[in-house]
């Protein structure tokens, strides 16, 4: 990019264009050095959690995933295996697919800027949240049978039982279903008609479909944590 800029009649050109090599390439190699003398470090004091060999004719109660597939195993326990095992992560990955599509807005190119990307920053910091807290449940909070234990409590198969769980009646369902889409995708243009303008129907479409379905992953979860809800639309064919 040139930058044009006039001085006593004359016009002065400006090359503002920085290399990537050697100032970037040079910054990301010594980062790269750096991490690896700390991860060297961290192997030499913490051991990896290796445990012993499987034995299949004793399963292991909990039987649980690496962590890093920990968050969807969690997500199980709220959906059915086709929603969180199948579409969640295909909608995750459409969706960090979609985000250089979806937003356009030059600022904070090069630069960190929170006032200036707020629904982004916003947006992405509560979805990489959300995502570890789940994580953290996995790993630290479900004990044997994937009962829930709290820090303080003691892994024990000793546990009181489980309330049973219930479904809404499935009209009731599909009115909360159908409002909450209508709402999440009409009040926003109606109030932030500026946001609505600035990225277009199909843009806006998508943006606040994507945003809709994080949120209600975290209600159907509240539902059924608070409320003993299974499942909100329940079919023959397919639960929700």
């Amino acid at each position: 990019m040139e930058v044009r800029q006039e001085k006593k009649g004359m016009i002065e050109l400006k090359d503002d264009k920085v290399f990537t090599w050697p100032t970037l390439v040079a910054k990301e190699f010594l980062a790269a050095i750096f991490v690896t003398v700390g991860l060297l470090f961290y192997s030499y004091f913490v051991d990896a959690p290796l445990r012993e060999l499987s034995n299949p004719g004793q399963a292991e109660n909990p039987a649980k995933a690496p962590w890093y597939f920990l968050g969807l195993q969690e997500v199980l326990v709220y959906f059915d295996p086709w929603f969180a095992g199948v579409v969640l992560p295909s909608i995750i990955i459409l969706g960090l697919i979609l985000i250089p599509y979806l937003d356009n807005n030059p600022k904070g190119n090069g630069y960190y800027t929170f006032k200036e990307r707020r629904f982004a920053v916003t947006t992405f910091v509560f979805g990489y949240i959300f995502w570890y807290v789940l994580i953290y449940i996995g790993t630290a909070l479900r004990g044997p049978f994937w009962a829930f234990f709290w820090p303080w409590e003691k892994w024990t198969h000793d546990f009181p039982t489980p309330p049973p769980l219930h479904n809404l009646p499935l009209p009731l369902g599909i009115i909360l279903m159908c409002g909450f889409y209508f709402a999440g995708l009409t009040l926003p243009a109606l109030f932030k008609k500026d946001f609505f303008m600035k990225l277009g129907i199909i843009r806006y479409s998508l943006t606040m479909g994507l945003l809709l379905t994080m949120i209600g992953t975290v209600i159907k979860m509240v539902f059924r944590l608070a409320f003993n809800v299974k499942f909100i639309i329940a079919t023959p064919w397919i639960n929700i």
